[in-house]
């Protein structure tokens, strides 16, 4: 597997979203996930990407009760922000956002305990909080690199503005944000700023959702995309198209959609955590990693799946909310 710098850390280029393992994707399987664990390792892909929100909780405790055995092997990235109910409320109950110093510190230190390591690796503001500084929140993370608790910084889609800000204060290694062939705004400012700023983008939903892969139907109820807008029957409807470019691709290469719309992704320079729950959803991806499109079949997708395009908003308006735009 090839490897990609984030700050002074080389991982995977392709590395491991495990939220869909216990959070938002349908029923959980711990099970598979163990298995599915097992499998990306064996494989090369040495970085797994979590969040104190997914559960919330319980996929950190999965991934603890899981790495004893290979913390040698990989890079663990998680994250703090929300300000998440206690576990007398209903679950999945959030209550905002939460960056305050306090809450940073109390946030690691739950990360901690139940991932079982001593040390985070990457440790993401999981979403920008406006009520308070970036500048607090970032020297409160920076402490905690200073205790050993953390190795690196990252933020999660923050605006170019606040990512410069947030540099100021201590090195940014890296940002994580949406970024597809059917989500590419970022490509506007955000993706320059990181370029000028060494700061790596490590891409989430890279296979937008699961639909750029050819999962089309309508979501489950409980499952987090029937609450998003792009995933109505109308805007799935129409955006069968980015298939339709995909699949021009797909006849030209032994490929599969997803293997084509995650290379494409990582032609950009980025890692890119695809979400994996079962076995063969992981090694289809893995085959992205090898595949090279050349520059005609890059072009091609560059044109058909232009910024903007798709049609309909990637979140709806509550989760919308938390997207920063700060100039």
């Amino acid at each position: 597997m090839r490897k990609r710098a984030i700050g002074t850390m080389e991982v995977s280029v392709l590395g491991l979203g495990c939220m869909g393992m216990s959070w938002a994707y349908g029923a959980a399987d711990e099970n598979e996930s163990k298995r599915t664990l097992d499998e990306a390792v064996a494989l090369g892909i040495d970085f797994f990407d979590t969040a104190e929100v997914y559960g919330p909780h319980t996929n950190e405790e999965l991934l603890g009760k899981y790495l004893g055995g290979v913390r040698g092997k990989v890079k663990i990235a998680t994250k703090f922000g929300f300000a998440i109910a206690d576990s007398a409320s209903p679950a999945g109950a959030l209550r905002g956002l939460d960056s305050r110093p306090e809450n940073v510190r109390r946030a690691c230190e739950g990360s901690l305990r139940r991932l079982g390591v001593e040390t985070i690796d990457l440790y993401y503001q999981h979403r920008v909080d406006p009520a308070v500084p970036i500048e607090e929140t970032v020297g409160a993370m920076a402490d905690l690199v200073k205790e050993g608790k953390v190795r690196a910084l990252g933020l999660s889609e923050a605006s170019a503005g606040t990512l410069r800000r947030a540099h100021k204060v201590h090195p940014i290694a890296a940002l994580q944000s949406e970024y597809s062939l059917w989500e590419r705004d970022l490509e506007r400012e955000i993706l320059p700023t990181c370029r000028e700023l060494g700061i790596t983008l490590v891409a989430y939903s890279p296979l937008g959702r699961g639909f750029l892969a050819g999962k089309t139907e309508q979501p489950a109820a409980g499952d987090f995309r029937a609450t998003l807008p792009r995933f109505s029957e109308e805007n799935r409807a129409a955006n069968a198209r980015f298939l339709e470019a995909i699949d021009a691709v797909v006849k030209k290469h032994d490929a599969t959609r997803a293997q084509v719309a995650l290379a494409w992704v990582l032609s950009k320079d980025v890692v890119a955590i695809p979400g994996a729950k079962k076995l063969n959803h992981l090694r289809d991806n893995v085959g992205a990693a090898s595949l090279d499109l050349g520059a005609a079949d890059l072009a091609f997708l560059d044109q058909a799946c232009a910024p903007g395009s798709a049609q309909g908003s990637r979140y709806n308006e509550t989760s919308g909310r938390w997207v920063d735009r700060t100039p």
